[in-house]
């Protein structure tokens, strides 16, 4: 492809990707052609082709993973994506210690309702891990996960005692966690959560259920997270643009957890 003369070469290689993502040649979540095959494409140096890849994640109209490559972003508007973080995040956000105790660390045939989820063939073997999540030594939730054997295996259960399964996906195999989808709601603490988190039998907890996803959309763990009522809450903060009129959806900015002393 022949590039205009006049206008700066990274910027007619960025507007070209632009068109295309727009036009639906390139979908959410899809990769992009590589460096090199758009340094071939448009002959120019790698670099050329990096400066147009920085211009559009800086729009947040893609995004880039070490190692993997470019994608294109779900979303265009920055301002709808919230932070993703984990529990040792939100505790040290709070001012907290952060530990765990694994209490189940087991391999289980996939029941259907977990393979549809996970987007596996029921009967499919799947990592199981039960954790009492703790702040400064004391309860604060209670955790069951369940993720592909594919990528449960790579876990190491003295590790989890300190760490999260974010950190030893990323840090340790490089899989980036890259979004979450959450369904909040409340249920009463029966006798195995009202014991392990040190509650009343049918105390209220606050439960997450999360399917976090990988590159391509691809499901890394169902995740169960039972909050105690009593230590945590959440804020919610929306944002409303100087042009936007009554009735416009407002973009979240935060959505964050409280934990209460």
């Amino acid at each position: 492809m022949i590039l205009k003369e006049g206008i700066p070469r990274h910027i007619q290689i960025s507007q070209w990707l632009r068109q295309q993502i727009d036009a639906g040649t390139f979908k959410p979540e899809e990769k992009l052609p590589s460096e090199n095959d758009l340094a071939t494409k448009f002959d120019v140096s790698r670099v050329t082709v990096r400066r147009a890849l920085q211009s559009l994640e800086s729009e947040s109209i893609i995004y880039r993973c070490q190692g993997l490559g470019s994608f294109v972003s779900d979303s265009r508007v920055s301002q709808n994506l919230v932070k993703l973080t984990d529990f040792n995040e939100d505790m040290s956000q709070a001012g907290l210690s952060a530990s765990s105790e694994v209490k189940l660390f087991t391999t289980v045939d996939a029941p259907d309702w977990l393979a549809e989820l996970l987007q596996i063939e029921p009967g499919n073997k799947v990592l199981q891990v039960d954790r009492l999540r703790k702040g400064d030594g004391e309860p604060i939730a209670f955790d069951s996960t369940w993720l592909p054997i594919f990528y449960g295996q790579l876990l190491d259960e003295k590790k989890l005692q300190d760490s999260t399964i974010y950190d030893l996906l990323e840090q340790d195999y490089d899989i980036s966690v890259i979004k979450g989808c959450y369904r909040m709601s409340a249920e009463a603490a029966d006798d195995h959560l009202a014991e392990e988190l040190n509650v009343q039998l049918g105390s209220p907890l606050f439960l997450i259920d999360r399917i976090t996803y990988t590159i391509g959309s691809k499901p890394l763990y169902y995740q169960k997270r039972y909050y105690r009522n009593d230590k945590v809450i959440y804020e919610m903060t929306l944002e409303r643009s100087a042009d936007s009129t009554p009735g416009d959806n407002m973009p979240l900015k935060e959505f964050t957890p409280i934990f209460k002393s």
